[in-house]
């Protein structure tokens, strides 16, 4: 009986919550790689959808205007574009860390609202 309960102490306050931040690291992991993060922040002035224009050969001033005016335009709707991506990102990643966090102090304070509402009933029924 005595190795029983021990049994399940390891359980409950070793295993199970090296398996929950296992878990919860592996979530971070893969939102941080179903956003693209990384990749994002290097490219992050990059052209959007690889538009830009071409300066075409020779040198005319208003092709020039247009080709320059275009890709500025082009790359600032990528930076804004990677922006909210990079934020929409971040976001649910403080989404999963809270949880996270939720999940695993709720499992490690589980046990002892299970006795103390064990205690809180027996006083309702001895009442």
């Amino acid at each position: 009986m005595h190795n029983l309960v021990l049994q399940y102490l390891e359980w409950h306050f070793i295993d199970v919550p090296k398996a929950i931040l296992v878990g919860w690291k592996n979530f971070l992991v893969f939102n941080i790689r179903y956003f693209s993060i990384p990749l994002l922040l290097k490219t992050f002035f990059s052209y959007w959808r690889r538009f830009r224009g071409s300066y075409g050969r020779g040198f005319d001033l208003k092709v020039y205007f247009e080709a320059f005016s275009f890709n500025m335009i082009s790359r600032l709707i990528g930076a804004v574009m990677r922006t909210a991506l990079i934020g929409m990102g971040l976001t649910v990643e403080a989404i999963i860390f809270f949880a996270g966090l939720i999940i695993l102090i709720v499992w490690l304070i589980l046990p002892f609202v299970s006795v103390m509402m064990f205690f809180i009933g027996l006083a309702f029924v001895f009442k």
